[in-house]
């Protein structure tokens, strides 16, 4: 079946505290974006891939993807006010029966191997939703009040969150919610069941600053262990 990446770059990266949008700050020399449409590459040759920037960045994304020679499978999507009416503009760009990714592009360390496992489960199950366990105590606070809760029940939400393109599309019809702060959320309310699939902790959402170093220190290992 085929298979769409839709990546997701079309926030500005406030907490950052740059004046470049952080999916195009680099490491190691090349912007963070380029490792995330790499490792879609990795995992499948010919995936096509929607690109979603903000609408100041669209000549910086024509660039990267000249570069990386991904023109002809790439189209670029301006992105929306939310998350939400961002992917929505990516998806609405998907005409052909697909398994849909849609991935954070700050997300620059998932590897291949998390792809094409998402991928598989998904022809299975109808989705995959990456997740790992939460390894910090977890407290709920209501008001003035606090409480503990199992953190063994509390899983920690990444992408690449994969659906097939039909209930994808179907859910991405609904008016925006609050509540919607995934896709997973949204196709939940579409009435789909959504399932799980174990994440990697390395999966990290490049946010803020200190970020950066981690990602560099774990590409670095990569780099290394690949040279050995």
């Amino acid at each position: 079946m085929q298979k769409i990446a839709v990546i997701t770059a079309g926030g500005l990266g406030s907490r950052m505290g740059s004046n470049i949008p952080k999916q195009f700050l680099l490491l190691n020399n090349r912007p963070l974006l380029y490792y995330t449409l790499n490792a879609f590459m990795e995992a499948y040759y010919d995936i096509q891939f929607v690109l979603v920037v903000p609408s100041d960045y669209i000549s910086t994304a024509e660039q990267l993807i000249k570069d990386m020679n991904i023109v002809a499978q790439t189209k670029i999507v301006v992105g929306g006010i939310s998350r939400f009416h961002s992917v929505q503009n990516g998806i609405r760009s998907i005409t052909e029966q697909a398994v849909v990714f849609v991935h954070d592009g700050v997300r620059c360390l998932v590897t291949a191997e998390l792809i094409i496992r998402c991928y598989n489960q998904t022809i299975h199950l109808g989705s995959a939703i990456p997740a790992v366990a939460s390894i910090d105590s977890i407290r709920i606070v209501t008001g003035n009040e606090n409480a503990p809760i199992d953190r063994d029940r509390v899983k920690i939400i990444q992408t690449p969150q994969t659906f097939l393109s039909d209930s994808l599309k179907k859910a991405f019809e609904q008016p925006y919610q609050d509540c919607f702060t995934d896709e997973a959320t949204v196709v939940e309310a579409a009435g789909e069941k959504v399932y799980l699939i174990e994440g990697e902790y390395s999966n990290l959402k490049i946010t803020r600053p200190n970020d950066l170093l981690i990602a560099n220190a774990i590409l670095n290992e990569r780099m290394n262990k690949t040279k050995e």
